[in-house]
C-alpha cells in the first residue's frame, strides 16, 4: 500500500476504514478504525500532563470494535477499505 501517515489520518478523520495490517509478531490484523471526532470518546483535559512525541512512523487510532485506542506502523499496512 502507498498511502502516506497523513493520507491516512484524513481518511480515517472523515469515518470509519477497516485497515488491515501485518502485526510485530507476523500475524494479520484487521481493525475497524476511526479518527472521526463525531466517533472518539470524550477525554477528559488533565493538568500536568506531558505530551508524546509522535513517531512518524506509527499511526494512533480508536479502534470501534474494541473501544480502546490502538496504532499500527504504517509501512505494515496491507489495505484499507472504506464504506
Amino acid at each position: 500500500m502507498n498511502m502516506t501517515k497523513d493520507q491516512v489520518k484524513k481518511l480515517l478523520a472523515v469515518g470509519v476504514a477497516t485497515v488491515t495490517f501485518i502485526k510485530k509478531d507476523g500475524t494479520v490484523r484487521v481493525m475497524q478504525a476511526t479518527l472521526d471526532p463525531k466517533n472518539l470518546p470524550v477525554v477528559e483535559a488533565r493538568a500536568n500532563v506531558t505530551p508524546r512525541k509522535e513517531n512518524p512512523d506509527v499511526v494512533a487510532v480508536y479502534d470501534m470494535e474494541k473501544s480502546a485506542w490502538r496504532s499500527f506502523r504504517i509501512d505494515s499496512v496491507t489495505s484499507i477499505e472504506t464504506a
